[in-house]
This record gives C-alpha cells, sequence and structure tokens, in this order.
C-alpha cells in the first residue's frame, strides 16, 4: 500500500559534483534521506514503469538507505529495480548496468573516496541513462525541489534479503538482487587481453592490489586472481567493509604510503602496485622505484591505448579535466586528435563521449576511464595498465620515462588544504577574482604572468555554459598555477593548488618534483596569501 509522508524541507541538500554527501548523522535525522530521494524522483519524468538501478560502496548506513529507496521506487511507479547484492555496485560497474539493462537510470550510494563509519560521511547520487552523472539542469532541479517539498511516497512493506540474489516483489514493482561483479567482469573480459596478461603473470610478474576494504575487492578478488590467474594474496584488503577497515579509502601516497613503501623497497620489491578508492572509481598505480601521476597515467594510457583489443582501432579524443596537466595534450597534438579541457566532475566528460568525440578522459584527481561506461574506472585503468605492460614487456618505469623522452615531461603536483574556513577559503578565491585583469605582465619572483582568469567551459555539444570552474594564472615557459575550491567534502572547505610546469629537455627529467616546482609553489603563496587566509603554514596533502 502506498503511503504520503509529510515533510518539511532541508535547506542543505544542493548536490556537488558528485550528488549530496553529507556526514552520517545528518543523512540519519527523520526524513532527511527521502526527502532527497523524493526530490530527485520529482525532478524526473518518464519512468513509470521503467528499470532503476540502485547500489553503493557499502559504507555505513548503505544498506538502510538502500530500503528507503527501493520502497519510494515502487511508491513513484517504478516498475523494477536492479541492486547490487549485499547492497554492492562500485560506481563504474553501476554505471555499466545501467547502460546494458536500458535502465531508466540509477541511485548510487556512496562519498567516493571519503571515510565512512558511524560519524563518517554518506552520500546520494543520481546517474541518467547513459550511465552518468547527472548533468547540472537536472541536479539544479533536484536542489530546487528539496527547499519546498512536503511529501515523499512510500509502500509499507518490510525491507528485502539483500544478500540473496533473485526477484521479489515490492508493491507492484519487482526488485532483482543481481550478482554486482559479473557483468563488469564480462565487459572487462571484451576490452582487454587477458590471455596475454594471463601469460604475463604466468611468467612470474608480481603485483599488489589495495582494495582499501572498499567495493573494487570483490571485483579486483574475481578478476585478477581468478580470471587472470594471479596469485592468491595478490589483491588485499578485499572485503568491503563499512568503516573501510579504518582506512581512509583515498588512493593517493598519503593514505596508500605502505604501498608506496613497498614499491619503492628495492630489487624485491613488486613489478606493479595499485589501489582504488571507497567506490571504485578512482586508482593509483605505482611502478618498481616510480610512482606514475594521475596525469601522467592518462597520458600513457592514452598513447598506449591500441594495444588492447578494445581499442584496438585506436581513439578518438581525449578529455581532461582543467586543472589535469597538460601531458594527454602532448599526446593528442602528436597523434592528430582532438583533446577537451573541462571543468572537475566526470559529468561534463559525458556528452563527448556520447557524441564520439573522445574515448579516454581522466582526471588528475586518480580518475580515468573511457567510453566503456559514463563514470571513472579504478579497475579499468589498472587492466589497461596491465594490458600494457603484458604487450610491451617493458617495466613501469621504462615506459614512463620512454613516454617523457617522447613527449617532454609535466612536472606536477597538487596542494590539498582541506577543512579550512569556508569564508577564509571564499575570500581567498574573491580576492585573486578581483586582481585577475591586471595579473598579466606582473612579475612574481623570477616568473612572469602572461594570462589569468577565472576557467569557463562551453560544452561543444550542448552549448552550455559552466563558470567559475577555477582560477588559472599562467607564466612564460607554459607553466601554471591554478586555484580551485572542491565540490567533493563534506566539512568547511577544500582549497586544491594545482602547481605545473612544462619540461621538453629529457636531461631535466629526473628532477624531485617538489624541488623542480618551487619557484611556482612560492608563486602561488605570494599571489594568494594561503597562509595568512587559511592560517595554514602547508598543505594537509600534497600528491
Amino acid at each position: 500500500m502506498i503511503s504520503t509522508v509529510a515533510t518539511k524541507p532541508f535547506g542543505d541538500q544542493k548536490p556537488g559534483t558528485s550528488g549530496l554527501r553529507k556526514k552520517v548523522p545528518v543523512f540519519q535525522q527523520p526524513n532527511y534521506a527521502e526527502n532527497f530521494i523524493q526530490s530527485i524522483f520529482d525532478s524526473l519524468e518518464g519512468f513509470a514503469g521503467k528499470t532503476l538501478v540502485i547500489g553503493g560502496d557499502g559504507r555505513f548506513y548503505n544498506r538502510e538507505v538502500i530500503q528507503k529507496a527501493i520502497r519510494m521506487a515502487a511508491a513513484n511507479g517504478f516498475g523494477k529495480v536492479l541492486v547490487g547484492q549485499g547492497g554492492i555496485l562500485s560506481t563504474p560497474a553501476a554505471s555499466h548496468v545501467i547502460r546494458k539493462y536500458k535502465a531508466f537510470g540509477g541511485i548510487i550510494l556512496s562519498a567516493s573516496h571519503n571515510p565512512g563509519g558511524p560519524t563518517e560521511d554518506f552520500g546520494i547520487k543520481y546517474n541518467i541513462g547513459n550511465g552518468g552523472p547527472a548533468p547540472e539542469k537536472i541536479t539544479d532541479a533536484i536542489f530546487a525541489r528539496s527547499k519546498v517539498i512536503s511529501a515523499y511516497k512510500t509502500v509499507d512493506t518490510p525491507g528485502i534479503d539483500l544478500d540473496r540474489i533473485g526477484a521479489v516483489e515490492v508493491g507492484s514493482m519487482t526488485v532483482e538482487v543481481i550478482d554486482p561483479v559479473a557483468d563488469y567482469a564480462e565487459l572487462m573480459e571484451q576490452l582487454f587481453d587477458f590471455s596475454a596478461i594471463r601469460n604475463m603473470f604466468g611468467l612470474g610478474f608480481r603485483m599488489v592490489f589495495d582494495a582499501m576494504s572498499a567495493v573494487t575487492g570483490p571485483y579486483a578478488k574475481e578478476i585478477i586472481e581468478r580470471r587472470l590467474g594471479a596469485p592468491v594474496g595478490t589483491v588485499r584488503n578485499f572485503t568491503p567493509l563499512p568503516d573501510f577497515g579504518g582506512h581512509h579509502p583515498d588512493p593517493n601516497l598519503v593514505h596508500a604510503k605502505e604501498l608506496y613503501d613497498e614499491m619503492m623497497s628495492g630489487t624485491h620489491a613488486p613489478d606493479f602496485g595499485a589501489a582504488s578508492d571507497g567506490d571504485g572509481d578512482r586508482n593509483l598505480v605505482i611502478g618498481k622505484g616510480i610512482f606514475v601521476t594521475p596525469s601522467d597515467s592518462l597520458a600513457i594510457l592514452a598513447a598506449n591505448a591500441d594495444l588492447a583489443p578494445g581499442y584496438s582501432k585506436g581513439i578518438a579524443g581525449i578529455a581532461r579535466s582543467m586543472p589535469t596537466s597538460a601531458a594527454a595534450d602532448r599526446v593528442a597534438e602528436k597523434r592528430g586528435i582532438g583533446i577537451y579541457e573541462t571543468p572537475t566532475g566526470w559529468k561534463f566528460f559525458g556528452n563527448l563521449l556520447d557524441a564520439g568525440k573522445v574515448t579516454i578522459c581522466g582526471e588528475e584527481s586518480a580518475g580515468t576511464g573511457s567510453n566503456h561506461v559514463r563514470e571513472k574506472d579504478g579497475l579499468w585503468a589498472v587492466l589497461l595498465w596491465l594490458n600494457i605492460l603484458a604487450v610491451r614487456g617493458e617495466s613501469v618505469k621504462d615506459i614512463v620515462t620512454q613516454h617523457w623522452a617522447t613527449y617532454g615531461r609535466n612536472y606536477y603536483s597538487r596542494h590539498d588544504y582541506e577543512a579550512v574556513d569556508t569564508d577564509a577559503a571564499n575570500g581567498l578565491m574573491d580576492a585573486l577574482r578581483v586582481r585577475l585583469e591586471s595579473l598579466p605582465g606582473t612579475k612574481v619572483g623570477d616568473l612572469t604572468v602572461t594570462e589569468a582568469d577565472d576557467f569557463a567551459y562551453l560544452d561543444p555539444v550542448d552549448q552550455s555554459i559552466s563558470r567559475n570552474q577555477g582560477i588559472r594564472i599562467l607564466f612564460e615557459g607554459g607553466s601554471r598555477v591554478v586555484f580551485r575550491l572542491s565540490g567533493t567534502g563534506t566539512s568547511g572547505a577544500t582549497l586544491r593548488v594545482y602547481i605545473e610546469r612544462y619540461e621538453p629537455d629529457a636531461n631535466r627529467h629526473d628532477l624531485e618534483t617538489q624541488s623542480a616546482l618551487a619557484d611556482l609553489i612560492a608563486a602561488a603563496e605570494e599571489l594568494a596569501g594561503i597562509g595568512a587566509r587559511t592560517g595554514r603554514d602547508a598543505p594537509t596533502v600534497i600528491t
């Protein structure tokens, strides 16, 4: 029986770049999750009788909200829900399920790389029928609806058994609990040369994959160990846990330091190290004795993609987020293919992928993917690396250094100042904006500013415009500093400062990154007054 439950709006349900993210106690408020889910449904049209995909990364409160979403989907007229067993679906797997089964859309419960647990982070986002995150016109409508919502619909039924594969009825709607891994693993077998990778493992190739007690564990266990034949134990921390085992499931050099140290341990280190994040869409790649930056990884994957069967005919183009280094631009230029610079947020790649303008996309925040889904995909990136290593028969370090010799090296780093006072962070950005017109020609140390702007993006497919996407300051010689406030946190503001220097001279490709960028780091501080405005004397995280 359908129930209509009276409710009152919450004023803080504005989705960010990846949906609505708050602390678990916020979502546990009576009607909070229900209000947002109903606001999603109220912002959509034409879904009566259609299929909705629901899944998440297994974090704390995942199962409870899945039950709420199922009941509400039934009450609102969906004909079917596909939900991952145990409530599990990695973000890229959810995108694939939406696309494969031609679902109307999907609700993904995740806060990505943020910590999980009773007092930590939770999130809800809506993906449209192409498998990608909802565009701004939909997220804006959801927010507008959330500010005036007065009721939500649900059905009075017991919760379903999420651990039992099979179909049940909830009201007049069918709920099918599916194997969360099978469809995704089948897709990976179509894209990559599993035989070549199996042979490489058979010859003694050694790998470590840290799933960080997060959602990628079951996928990596099935594909890397069972289907590719890597030794048992190759995949670590493979059981998804509600609090990620106390880990912060962000695959960077701070939170995956143990893996990094192992990969830098000398001749006995594994040949290849990798990790993925909370919901499976980010990746970390480390070779024996060398960390591969996400920006370099994007460029190298694009340059070598044709070694994998799924991309053997070449790629149509490359897209990167604006803060990502220009390493991929060098590949596109030499290959004579398109390069697109977009705002941060995977939703901006969706139109380009759907229009066939690009095949591979990436963000500096450890996200890479291709046209196989409409999300970034951490395990996909790892498998493409394995395919390249198997075909080329060279080490990660050799592949990276050869790439730099061919295309030049983009020294690159990101400095994060996390949980900064929101007013202070906004004040810093506002102060930079008012100076943009006067900065060109300014000397900062030995550097000269050539251009300064607040990045705006004109979508070449639908002609939509996204403004205020980050402040760019460019210097003579191709160096740059970018300032941007992130939308992925749940408390305060995260100020991200991106620093980049292009070095074409192969004799200068072995410098330590922070040393190579020292004058630009100093320039960023002088231009923005980071210390004085935020009270921080150093970044929280450097990647």
